[in-house]
């Protein structure tokens, strides 16, 4: 009888265990986390991790934070001026930003400064283009190194708690990018 009670105890623990643990990963992938689920997520750049904080100077010279786009979707977007799919992607990315700035999204261009000529390209390459979304300089490669950005273009998709939803190698285009945003809902 003891044992027999004691099996079933085990089980129901069994049972239930599984539901918590499926409940848990089911939220993870859903977007669908609470501020006590993301404290304990590892940091990190790999889908469902969260997204290395990073600052960084603008094309104006103002110091911006990842964190300070916390509560909002943001496609965080490495990219240079001499790299051909980076300049077929940009035309999506501004369309994008333009029709979706007003829904908490945001896109944060980082190029690549350390691999341009001159400051000057940048700013051509970006009044060219009609970018308006915020651009800013890793003018050091720390953060695309943190990132660990082997190809370019690379955005990473990451949901209003900053964690990794979806990560691109490569141009997307706009069908893409509101693809991966409506999947966050």
């Amino acid at each position: 009888m003891k044992k027999s009670m004691l099996a079933i105890i085990l089980l129901v623990g069994l049972v239930v265990y599984g539901g918590y643990d499926l409940l848990q990963k089911s939220s993870l992938q859903t977007g669908q986390t609470k501020s006590t689920d993301i404290a304990n997520l590892e940091t990190g750049t790999q889908k469902g991790q969260v997204a290395p904080d990073f600052s960084l100077t603008d094309l104006n010279g103002n110091q911006v934070k990842l964190a300070d786009y916390t509560g909002k979707t943001v496609l965080v977007n490495f990219w240079a001026t001499w790299c051909p799919p980076c300049r077929v992607e940009m035309p999506h990315m501004q369309k994008f930003y333009d029709d979706y700035k007003d829904k908490d999204v945001v896109i944060l261009g980082v190029n690549l400064t350390p691999t341009e000529k001159n400051m000057e390209v940048v700013n051509d390459f970006v009044r060219e283009q009609q970018l308006s979304f915020p651009i800013m300089l890793d003018q050091e490669g720390e953060v695309t190194q943190a990132y660990k950005v082997v190809a370019y273009p690379t955005t990473y998709i990451l949901d209003a708690d900053g964690v990794i939803r979806e990560k691109f190698q490569g141009a997307i285009n706009y069908e893409v990018m509101e693809k991966a945003i409506s999947s966050l809902n």
